[in-house]
């Protein structure tokens, strides 16, 4: 099983929120992840949305961005979210869209628009995630005569 860039470790494919929670990726690209959500086994006591299901939704779509910023091999994890509910909603699909802010080589921002089936905004929010890229290429082999004062750069693996 994979969403978008990530693959889901088999011990743990039928524990995924994301399929708990309906939620699938429609598009995946660099610069756009886009996915929709039932309003259905996401509600309040009241019958409404749940905000959580909002929040975990934006989360999941800025984490598949993150995880295409960061490469092949790569990881991403969040650290900050934050989301604003404009509106209720009690039924139907959502659509997400999710957009960068700002990726950089450390950390990628970015912002989630959540609406109804009739466009209307139910939810904003923002994503900051720490970003760990993939290994880089090798550096190419430099002639015999530069070879002494060309080095591969030094990658850092371990997780802060």
């Amino acid at each position: 099983m994979t969403l978008g860039p990530i693959h889901v470790d088999g011990a743990y494919e039928n524990e995924q929120l994301t399929r708990r929670m309906g939620m699938e990726i429609t598009i995946c690209e660099p610069g756009l992840v886009v996915g929709t959500m039932p309003v259905t086994g996401n509600r309040q006591p009241v019958g409404i949305l749940h905000g959580g299901a909002n929040a975990a939704f934006a989360e999941t779509l800025g984490s598949v961005a993150a995880f295409l910023h960061a490469g092949p091999g790569g990881n991403a994890v969040g650290v900050d979210l934050s989301c604003t509910h404009h509106r209720w909603v009690s039924s139907g699909t959502l659509t997400g869209v999710c957009r960068p802010l700002a990726e950089r080589t450390g950390t990628a921002s970015y912002e989630i628009v959540v609406t109804d089936g009739s466009g209307a905004r139910v939810c904003t929010a923002r994503l900051t995630c720490a970003i760990r890229h993939g290994r880089r290429r090798p550096v190419a082999a430099a002639p015999a005569a530069a070879a002494a004062t060309v080095s591969a750069p030094t990658l850092r693996t371990e997780h802060r």
